[in-house]
């Protein structure tokens, strides 16, 4: 397990290449056709383009997830200690900057058609999936370290970023510590889940009522049939009802539910998650793209329905999680323990990103042994 500390390269950093970031580093557009041409390549060009290998914190964050759920399950201290190793790593790998409190990004510079990141500049994803690790390592160990670190990551999500929406009853706010316009629907959703449960640990006081009022904005954007758009107004985004993007929502609905008790969006989330199931899955376990595009089959898609699905083996969608593991296996591993990065019609790009694609597998594996282990043993 140790070669977890392995460093990678990532599905957006094209600008970390030498080559392109002084060609096509000078502007918007320019930026923004080399990360997606290196991203949508059917061959792997970073070798080429001499981009270099970091650490994500957001995949040590899922190697860690994962390792703590093997170590449940075997008790075999070595994976609770490589877990503390990560967390170690990911705490000398925090976002640079005066910020309100601890915080985490992405090792590469990321243009978007509404903004520019510079490499680091942390993010409310990676620092809440980060604060999730932190606290799944907390509930593992007690040690109150892990806990002060996830209420000190939350003073940047409540303080630094910026509020796009500020109602009685709702609360939305940005991607970024930065001037933004754009309402991505489970930033809001994954901040709440990680507020609740540091409450509901008695180390978050004054936050629940902010966790209501995020979760409260995304459920109230939920589509009749059970889906959510990727963005408010939805036209913001060309991403309508997509895969992994769905599971967030619903793994940070259900990680709400279990911290607060609060059962009013319990509707909301069956209704969630059958519209996952039955439109963002094919019958043989293959994830769509979207609910309207079944290619590309994404790695992180299959990833994000087991470890969703493996929650519900036991009762409302027994055998899922596996059906969706087996056409994994199947179809997109390979002998040497890797996975593939993507699944189209015509042909699959057979490389592997680290942080993408084996540990979100990692991960997803990890939760459904757990699952099927505590079952077996009921």
């Amino acid at each position: 397990m140790r070669a977890l500390l392995s460093i990678e390269a990532n599905k957006h950093d094209g600008l970390n290449s030498p080559i392109l970031r002084g060609t096509l580093g000078f502007s918007k557009w320019p930026r923004i056709v080399a990360i997606q041409a290196v991203m949508r390549f059917p061959l792997n060009l970073r070798p080429f383009l001499l981009i270099s290998k970091t650490y994500n914190p957001k995949g040590l964050a899922l190697f860690v997830l994962a390792l703590l759920d093997r170590f449940r399950v075997s008790k075999d201290s070595r994976h609770l200690q490589e877990a503390e190793r990560l967390l170690e790593t990911l705490q000398t790998l925090r976002s640079p900057g005066q910020y309100s409190g601890s915080c985490w990004g992405y090792p590469y510079p990321w243009q978007d058609p509404g903004f520019f990141a510079p490499a680091h500049t942390p993010n409310a994803v990676v620092t809440c999936f980060v604060c999730e690790a932190l606290l799944e390592a907390h509930r593992v160990t007690g040690k109150q370290t892990y806990l002060d670190s996830v209420a000190s990551a939350a003073k940047f999500l409540v303080n630094d970023l910026t509020i796009l929406k500020d109602e009685a009853d709702e609360l939305c706010v940005s991607y970024m510590p930065m001037p933004m316009t754009m309402r991505v629907m489970d930033v809001s959703i994954l901040i709440a889940s990680v507020l609740a449960q540091l409450a509901a640990l008695g180390a978050g006081a004054g936050y629940q009522e902010t966790a209501f009022r995020l979760i409260n904005y995304v459920i109230a954007r939920q589509t009749a049939e059970g889906a959510w758009f990727y963005t408010d107004p939805p036209g913001d985004s060309h991403i309508t009802h997509d895969n992994y993007h769905t599971g967030f929502i619903l793994d940070a609905i259900d990680r709400y539910r279990r911290a607060t008790g609060d059962s009013r969006y319990d509707d909301n989330y069956w209704r969630g998650l059958e519209f996952y199931a039955t439109r963002l899955f094919e019958a043989d376990g293959a994830p769509r793209w979207m609910s309207d595009k079944r290619y590309p089959h994404d790695i992180h898609g299959a990833a994000q329905g087991i470890l969703t699905f493996a929650r519900h083996n036991s009762d409302r969608y027994p055998g899922f999680a596996q059906r969706v593991y087996d056409w994994t296996m199947n179809n997109m591993y390979h002998d040497s323990g890797r996975f593939y990065y993507q699944k189209n019609r015509y042909y699959t790009r057979s490389f592997t990103l680290l942080r993408w694609c084996n540990a979100w597998m990692a991960r997803a594996m990890a939760a459904l042994q757990k699952e099927l282990t505590t079952h077996n043993e009921v």
